[in-house]
């Protein structure tokens, strides 16, 4: 998985749901992050990404994976307001936290939409522990592809722990860890 080193943008949202308190990634900082857009009106999120996602919810709830949902609403603006969404939250199950993408106010496609550059639903990104985007996708994600690359995600350090491990002091660098010596 290559690094881009691209700070993700933070998440513009005008409301919450299944959180008790508003979600920044700068709080998410030292997780790695699922963040996936969806809109209730698009045969590919309610058919293959939803049910992905929820997949990938219940995988890994005993991880440090934070997976967030944003809906991002650029047609169909009537259709698809909050109470709708809730109702929607509901009779699918998604109980990860689900954001509203903040409208915008010149045109239709909402705020992270536009700043993310998303070009549609479903748009899967994947963030590191950094707050770096390392993944950016559009569409159906392979199953296998996205394992992988989660996996390889949750398999990575946080700085401060990377630092830490080639710090000399704790018998670790670049190349691995010395055993103790036995005196």
């Amino acid at each position: 998985m290559a690094r881009q080193n691209v700070k993700a943008p933070e998440l513009m949202v005008e409301r919450w749901f299944n959180s008790a308190v508003p979600i920044t990634l700068e709080s998410l900082r030292g997780r790695p992050v699922l963040l996936h857009t969806f809109q209730m009106l698009c045969p590919g999120c309610v058919t293959h990404a939803i049910p992905q996602v929820k997949r990938i919810v219940a995988m890994f709830r005993k991880e440090d994976l934070a997976v967030v949902g944003l809906h991002t609403v650029f047609e169909h603006h009537d259709a698809m307001t909050p109470v709708s969404l809730e109702a929607f939250l509901h009779e699918y199950g998604i109980t990860f936290p689900v954001g509203v993408d903040r409208p915008s106010e010149n045109g239709p496609i909402p705020r992270t939409m536009a700043t993310y550059g998303f070009r549609g639903t479903p748009s899967l990104v994947l963030i590191d522990r950094a707050g770096n985007i390392r993944h950016h996708g559009f569409g159906q994600e392979d199953d296998i592809a996205l394992g992988f690359r989660l996996g390889m995600l949750m398999s990575e350090t946080a700085p401060a722990q990377r630092e830490q491990a080639e710090d000399p002091q704790h018998g670790c660098d670049a190349d691995g860890c010395a055993a103790p010596s036995n005196g």
